[in-house]
C-alpha cells in the first residue's frame, strides 16, 4: 500500500468563518440547495455532525448518481478546521483504500479567505496518480465552489 499526498492553497472572496459554516456545519442542507444539479442529497448515517460521523453524499454526474461515505475525523469550530476520510463510494474503485482531506479555512487581508487543503490518497497496490487527475478533480471544485461562494456573498446574513 502506498499513500499520495497532494497540498493545495485557494482564495476564496468569503469570509473564512462564513465558508467554513456553509461547507463543514450547514453543508447537509446548503449543498443540495445551492448546486443541486451536483449534490443530490447529504445524508448522516450515523452520529451528530462531529468526530465518528458518517455521512452518504449523493452526486449527479451525467445522468447518473453516484455516492461517497465518509466519516468525520475532526471539526474544529475555533480553528475552522475539519477532516474527513473517504471509506465507501465509487470514487474509491479497486486501487484505493480511502482518501483523507484535510481542510483549513485561514481569513485573508483582503476580508475573504484562504483554503488550505492536503489530499492523502491510501492505494491497496503501488500505482501512481497523475498531477493532471488531481488538477481536474480541483477544477470541479472550484466550479462546484463558485456558485457557493456567490450564494453566500448575495445572502450576508447566513
Amino acid at each position: 500500500m502506498g499513500v499520495i499526498t497532494y497540498e493545495s492553497e485557494d482564495a476564496s472572496p468569503v469570509p473564512a468563518a462564513k465558508l467554513f459554516k456553509a461547507l463543514v456545519l450547514e453543508a447537509d442542507h446548503l449543498l443540495p440547495k445551492i448546486i443541486p444539479d451536483v449534490v443530490k442529497s447529504i445524508e448522516v448515517l450515523e452520529g451528530n455532525g462531529g468526530p465518528g460521523t458518517v455521512k452518504k453524499l449523493a452526486y449527479v454526474e451525467d445522468g447518473k448518481v453516484n455516492y461517497v461515505k465518509h466519516k468525520i475525523e475532526e471539526v474544529d469550530t475555533v480553528n475552522l478546521k475539519t477532516s474527513y476520510t473517504v471509506i465507501e463510494g465509487d470514487i474509491l474503485q479497486d486501487k484505493v483504500e480511502k482518501i483523507s482531506y484535510e481542510l483549513t479555512y485561514v481569513p485573508s487581508p483582503n476580508g475573504g479567505s484562504i483554503c488550505k487543503s492536503i489530499t492523502k490518497v491510501y492505494t491497496k497496490v503501488d500505482f501512481e496518480i497523475p498531477e493532471e487527475h488531481f488538477q481536474a478533480g480541483k477544477e470541479r471544485s472550484k466550479a462546484n465552489l463558485k456558485p457557493v461562494e456567490d450564494y453566500l456573498l448575495a445572502n450576508p446574513d447566513l
